[in-house]
């Protein structure tokens, strides 16, 4: 079996360094809100380049904290993608603002920058762009229109950890930058974590105090938080994988180009690179016989996924017809994400698009 992703080659790469970080831990007797989770946060948010780290529970805490920190609620409307994991929307919703789905550029599967403009309205209070499976969104004109209609720009980098925009790292391009540490991320904990990044003093105070009930001193409670924290076992693993997160990053970088030379005389749409780093956190292609591609892949013992097959504007909490989101509902019938993960070997790579040589080659 040629797995989607295999963590257990992750472990054994760094298996000594993990375990020391997890001993030192457990033999400080701190798990909440020490010295490991501080010295993260100044590791991670230097290395996207912001000022300011806040570690939190998860990628999904990391946005709903963020609007809640901006003063997004009720009433407000926030501009995002349809084509993204749930988390983003829902981010959103509760907070009791209104997501407004925007379609996707069909290259880069961002938000289509260019139709962002005729989506904003009174009530619009931010842009909320999602650097999808590594790939960053088109920033600078996001920014521009922020700029514009004064507007905030929140980066869902959930996907792209070490990704660059024109040589900026993502997460430091707008006002706040949120990112997930859920284990299969390019930068996973064991468990879930999450971080968000700014170079705003105020809004990296306010966030400290929303992750932990909303007190700036214990029992003094100046706002309505919650526990969201990241613990100092997963901040001890993410401080020693940041260390291999450039290397890593680089191997996924060379997995997709091999994928890309394998597959270039295919009928296969291969990802490309727009003014961007892509750092593959996934390999996603496009094939229009996807599912008949994926029940083969099982036959031949390879796993493969789909993010995502249901846009949500199409979810059951989300369902409107207001919408015309025409790439988005073309690629989500379309794309596949194929084995990718650092450890993934050029032979399993090779196989993986043989198979698809041999189905192509069958189906015609």
């Amino acid at each position: 079996m040629i797995p989607f992703v295999d963590l257990k080659r992750e472990y054994t790469e760094i298996k000594e360094e993990i375990n020391e970080s997890i001993q030192r831990v457990i033999k400080n007797g701190v798990f909440i809100l020490g010295e490991e989770g501080e010295k993260f946060e100044e590791d991670f948010s230097s290395y996207v380049g912001a000022k300011y780290g806040v570690g939190v529970n998860s990628g999904s805490d990391a946005l709903f904290l963020t609007l809640k920190a901006l003063g997004i609620s009720k009433g407000d409307e926030v501009i995002t993608v349809s084509h993204t994991f749930i988390a983003t929307a829902d981010a959103i919703t509760r907070n009791h603002a209104t997501p407004i789905f925007v379609d996707v550029n069909p290259e880069t599967y961002c938000i289509d920058a260019e139709k962002i403009e005729e989506k904003i309205t009174k009530k619009t209070k931010a842009i909320l762009p999602v650097h999808i499976y590594g790939h960053p969104a088109d920033m600078d004109p996001i920014l521009e229109l922020a700029q514009t209609y004064d507007l905030y720009v929140i980066e869902d980098a959930c996907q792209a950890h070490g990704a660059e925009y024109r040589g900026k790292k993502v997460g430091s391009i707008g006002a706040v930058g949120c990112f997930s540490f859920y284990p299969i991320k390019n930068l996973g904990a064991y468990g879930d974590g999450g971080i968000i990044v700014t170079n705003s003093e105020e809004i990296a105070a306010k966030l400290r105090m929303l992750r932990n009930y909303g007190q700036l001193q214990k029992y003094h409670h100046e706002l309505s938080g919650l526990n969201s924290r990241l613990d100092e076992i997963q901040a001890a693993i993410l401080r020693v994988k940041l260390r291999h997160l450039d290397k890593w990053n680089s191997k996924r970088r060379e997995n997709a180009k091999l994928y890309n030379e394998l597959l270039a005389d295919t009928e296969i749409i291969t990802p490309i690179e727009k003014n961007a780093k892509h750092v593959y956190h996934l390999y996603v292609v496009r094939y229009k016989k996807r599912d008949a591609l994926q029940q083969y892949f099982l036959r031949n013992e390879i796993q493969s996924l789909i993010h995502y097959p249901i846009p949500v504007h199409k979810q059951k909490d989300y369902l409107s017809s207001n919408y015309v989101l025409s790439v988005t509902e073309k690629i989500s019938k379309e794309i596949l994400s194929l084995p990718m993960f650092p450890q993934l070997t050029e032979k399993e790579i090779e196989t993986v698009a043989a198979t698809i040589v041999k189905f192509q080659s069958i189906v015609k």
